[in-house]
């Protein structure tokens, strides 16, 4: 009897990894709908594999791999998380490739009429009542181009209190929809899928650094097949493509 359970176990468990893969998915938030849209398109084409998809700020989620949280794919929102990810043994260096550019846009409540000029003479602080909105300055990647672009353009200054961090950018683009932020600074792709706020300007290229997501397999993803498969799917599908480019990104062509 015993000897029965324990092969009826075996088999199930054989049966199991023969016709289902796992692969697990850390993304930043800006990545959500696109990811997401990816995914429902691979499972239609891979029903066997069940891809299970996390979202959130490059920065948490990098920290969380770093504790020893399990993902097989990394797609960050900038360089930095990479690149610490890397230095951290979790990410082989030959992994990681920039596969997608954004840009940074300033972003208000469709009801509010607010002006704007990308330029250091432009009184942006004077331009709206309450608070601006973005990632949390020092480690959300949005929040991270936004002060260099406020500190290129001499605005960070006259903004000082008035400055709402958030966990990530998905979180300031909901208080500008809320109202509760007269002013957001979040990527272009975020503001683009909501109905509720105008993008009112976009900071200059050369106020920032630039805006590229790489894509990587993490050390444990390098020995899942299925999660080679869903990666490559994502960087070189026309499927993959077409929702990217969709949402706003631009891709990487070299």
């Amino acid at each position: 009897m015993k000897k029965s359970l324990f092969l009826a176990v075996c088999l199930s468990v054989t049966f199991s990894s023969s016709y289902a893969g796992t692969v697990k998915v850390y993304a930043a938030a800006s990545l959500s709908n696109a990811i997401s849209d990816i995914e429902k398109i691979y499972a239609k084409q891979h029903p066997k594999t069940d891809v299970v998809a996390v979202f959130g700020a490059s920065s948490v989620l990098s920290k969380q791999l770093e504790a020893g949280a399990s993902s097989d794919i990394f797609f960050s929102a900038d360089l930095d998380w990479m690149n610490y990810l890397i230095k951290k043994q979790i990410i082989h260096v030959n992994q990681a490739k920039p596969l997608l550019f954004n840009q940074l846009v300033v972003i208000s409540p469709k009801n509010l009429n607010i002006p704007f000029k990308a330029q250091s003479g432009f009184n942006f602080a004077q331009s709206f009542k309450g608070h601006l909105c973005t990632g949390q300055m020092e480690s959300v990647p949005a929040g991270k181009y936004a002060k260099q672009s406020l500190i290129k353009l001499n605005w960070l200054n006259s903004l000082k209190g008035r400055i709402v961090g958030t966990d990530d950018v998905r979180s300031a683009l909901a208080f500008v929809e809320r109202g509760e932020c007269e002013v957001g600074i979040v990527y272009k792709t975020d503001a683009l899928i909501s109905q509720k706020v105008n993008i009112i300007g976009t900071f200059p290229a050369d106020s920032h650094h630039p805006i590229i997501y790489p894509l990587a397999l993490t050390k444990q993803g390098e020995k899942n097949a299925d999660a080679i498969q869903f990666e490559k799917f994502i960087k070189t599908s026309p499927h993959a493509k077409s929702i990217f480019q969709k949402y706003g990104f631009r891709m990487n062509q070299s």
